[in-house]
């Protein structure tokens, strides 16, 4: 695959943290921002919730029970603004059902009060490095299908049979036209999709998603 076709540039993650307790939000402000992580701290998950723009790269460390607003209602905004924010929560002990609830909603981890810095820390880094990763892929994806979408309706079916393995020779027999004109097909597609090799080309057609051939990738997106 090409280098500069699918760069991206990742923003600098956030350690969001939310919690009431002003001691706990100092502590954890330190631990993170001595880590070499932005770090934000809400005292309230209104005053979080209001914050403009929640979609970004980073994680959240929410207390889970909290005054006012607490950690699950919390979440369940958050779900709806930003979907790959991941979401680490802090509990006590007599709050595990909660943690569990909040685990079923989506959080990808919680830690239990007193917890270990380094260990918060390592979790902390986990989740956003999954999220980096996740959202890598999503652009990836994003970029594949546009350059699968401006394949011709008969490129995407000289597509379909070089994925499922055949060669030019058999693709003519199948589709009609000379082995010629099966070769200025696939190497049209090769230019339009840049793809450096035919295993370039399946791992691509792949991320996409196999189960949605490239015509219908097309018809889709216009």
């Amino acid at each position: 695959m090409r280098a500069d076709a699918t760069a991206v540039t990742r923003e600098e993650p956030v350690v969001f943290v939310v919690d009431d307790e002003e001691p706990m939000g100092a502590a954890l402000r330190r631990l993170f921002a001595g880590a070499g992580l932005r770090t934000e701290v809400y005292a309230t998950g209104e005053a979080f919730l209001a914050r403009e723009p929640l979609d970004v790269a980073g994680c959240v460390v929410l207390d889970v029970g909290m005054p006012g607003m607490g950690g699950l209602e919390v979440q369940a905004h958050l779900h709806g603004r930003a979907p790959d924010l991941p979401v680490i929560f802090l509990t006590g002990a007599t709050e595990i059902p909660v943690a569990v609830a909040a685990m079923r909603a989506g959080a990808v981890d919680f830690v239990e009060k007193p917890f270990d810095n380094d260990d918060l820390l390592r979790r902390v880094r986990t989740a956003i490095e999954r999220q980096a990763l996740h959202r890598d892929e999503a652009r990836r994806r994003r970029e594949f299908a546009r350059r699968l979408a401006t394949l011709t309706p008969r490129e995407c079916e000289v597509l379909d049979w070089i994925v499922a393995g055949k060669t030019s020779k058999e693709i003519a027999r199948t589709l009609g036209g000379s082995h010629r004109t099966i070769e200025i097909h696939r190497g049209r597609i090769m230019e339009k999709t840049a793809a450096e090799s035919l295993a370039d080309l399946i791992r691509m057609h792949l991320l996409v998603g196999a189960s949605a051939p490239a015509r219908r990738i097309r018809s889709e997106d216009t």
